[in-house]
């Protein structure tokens, strides 16, 4: 643009970031550039979603008869799944597209962080030494951040949109402090930096606690004195010019691996197998649908997924009867209460379950005219997934269809054991109720009634026993034994009694049977422990439950970085 005399000065170059109140701001600008021939840059389009159709006309509307020299250049953020898809087909076609991917890997992105600044940036402060050093370790925790989002949730719960401007600005502050300081305020700059620049972002709780501890990390007083090491191997780099930085990063920084980010190489191997599978599953999908088969197929579709909808209709057991639970409940104790919350949720979703089935059964012997509802069924039958319908009754989980429908039927038969005569069972299965909270809650009201204590002061001490499930007979006096429990990102040492290190290609080991009792508030003893969160899911994100705190004898920040927590599915 410059080049071909398009700039702000000549009045000939429209530059609007959209938001809130903007598109009639962006309407006038596109209408003078069209009469003058001017170039007009739409900033941020996916935040005007319904603003899109009006823009899809408009831009039709002028592209008759406008001048020849009129352009138009819109930017968004790309979309993180399909259903987020919402520039219209329209404007899509009659662009010309280009997308900016961020480099790959620490090495690009270490460089690229450094790229934004110069020699003359690293003299223009008066505290020389300490600028530099500080500046390189932002470089790095930039890096860092943005690269880990390729870890999926075990590096970030949710995806965040870190950009060079996080890291520009937070330089910009560093000179500013360091200018009017003559010591290095190393609170005020991980505060500012990790709670404001980059955790303006952030909507997690255990992602900003992530995002202060690499700060932990990488900014302390120890980095003047030449020994803090940014990863394993990778010793923060002492008083360079500019062009040394870049050289230093191209000699020192070690080999790619998970281990320059705080996280175990297991992490990398359970990314790039659920890319994998990701992958196969779109492969599949885009396999053809119709009837007839290759040779050595079982089958047409048909059959085989009536094959499958019999087999299920056959296993699927009889619905809760309620009214017969309730007149056995003899005390309505915490427990029970869940147990009969538990039956109600089940019923609804093999109420569904049933219904569905029974419908497309129907469907395919030709006596009911097959809808759409029962189309998406049968092609998630065949594919093997489980379908929407049932989703939004069930609970969250990753799995096929043929583990999903076996975990359902072990969730029955655990509830009809417990609701034979409502005594709490041996151990909990965690993992098998709708609301795992719920008996987490239970346990706490129990103890409460018991003791007499307020509820809104008492919190879950978490002891994990050396035995597994089949070692216990009964249940606890006070509290419960929990099982089902399985760890990401390290293990449990149950001769130690700590976390410790994961071995490599053990993903996700089982936890030993945990105890769970309630604790006034104030009776709790937090050293030594990492309070590690717990997820129904490898999802992570919204399926967080509750937070157990698990003894350590490492920092606790070392399994913060490497992404540490318990899961209730794999």
């Amino acid at each position: 643009g410059k080049k071909l005399g398009y700039t702000f000065n000549h009045g000939n170059l429209h530059n609007v970031s959209l938001g809130q109140g903007q598109e009639v701001v962006a309407e006038q600008a596109l209408d003078v550039a069209a009469k003058e021939g001017h170039w007009v840059i739409l900033q941020n389009i996916h935040l005007v979603a319904k603003w899109l159709s009006s823009l899809e006309k408009r831009l039709e509307q002028l592209s008759q008869g406008s001048h020849r020299d009129f352009r138009v250049f819109l930017s968004a953020e790309p979309a993180p799944c399909p259903e987020s898809h919402i520039i219209p087909q329209g404007i899509l076609e009659n662009c010309i597209k280009i997308t900016s991917e961020a480099p790959t890997g620490m090495h690009a992105n270490l460089h690229k962080a450094l790229d934004n600044f110069s020699q003359d940036t690293l003299e223009m402060c008066s505290q020389e030494k300490e600028f530099r050093s500080i500046l390189f370790a932002l470089c790095y925790f930039h890096a860092v951040v943005a690269e880990r989002r390729k870890f999926g949730p075990q590096g970030w719960n949710r995806p965040y949109p870190f950009s060079t401007g996080d890291l520009t600005i937070s330089v910009n502050v560093l000179y500013n402090y360091l200018q009017a300081s003559s010591k290095v305020p190393y609170d005020d700059l991980r505060y500012l930096v990790g709670e404001i620049m980059y955790g303006g972002h952030i909507t997690d709780d255990w992602d900003r606690r992530l995002c202060r501890t690499y700060l932990e990390e990488f900014i302390k007083p120890e980095m003047l004195e030449g020994e803090l090491c940014l990863a394993p191997g990778f010793p923060l780099p002492g008083n360079m010019d500019y062009n040394g930085y870049h050289q230093y990063i191209d000699d020192a920084l070690p080999p790619e691996s998970p281990y320059l980010y705080g996280l175990h190489p297991n992490a990398e191997i359970g990314f790039l197998t659920q890319r994998s599978e990701r992958l196969l599953r779109t492969v599949l999908e885009l396999q053809p649908r119709d009837s007839s088969t290759g040779q050595g197929a079982v089958g047409t579709q048909e059959e085989m997924v009536q094959a499958l909808l019999e087999e299920m209709l056959e296993k699927l057991t009889d619905e809760f009867n309620m009214a017969e639970l309730l007149a056995r409940v003899e005390e309505r104790t915490p427990y029970a209460v869940v147990a009969l919350q538990e039956c109600e949720r089940m019923n609804a979703l093999t109420a569904e379950l049933r219904r569905s089935l029974a419908e497309l059964e129907l469907g395919l012997k030709g006596e009911l005219t097959m809808t759409s509802e029962m189309e998406t069924l049968q092609s998630c039958l065949f594919l093997g997934t489980v379908p929407e319908s049932w989703l939004r009754r069930s609970y969250p989980s990753t799995a096929s269809l043929a583990s999903w429908f076996a975990d359902l039927l072990a969730r029955i038969s655990e509830l009809e054991a417990w609701t034979r005569d409502f005594s709490l069972p041996s151990t909990l299965w965690l993992g098998g109720f709708f609301n795992p909270q719920s008996i987490l809650t239970a346990v706490m009201q129990s103890t409460a009634r018991k003791n007499r204590w307020p509820l809104d002061r008492m919190a879950l001490q978490c002891d994990v026993t050396k035995k597994s499930r089949e070692d216990f007979a009964s249940a606890p006096r006070e509290g419960a034994y929990v099982h089902g429990l399985f760890m990401e990102g390290a293990r449990w040492d149950a001769q130690a009694g700590t976390i410790t290190e994961a071995r490599l290609k053990e993903l996700t080991p089982a936890m030993p049977v945990v105890f769970i009792r309630a604790v006034p508030d104030d009776k709790q003893d937090t050293r030594g422990l990492y309070p590690c969160p717990l997820y129904k899911t490898r999802q992570r994100g919204p399926t967080y439950v509750w937070t157990f705190n698990l003894k350590t004898k490492e920092n606790p920040s070392k399994w913060v970085l490497a992404g540490v927590a318990l899961l209730l599915q794999i």
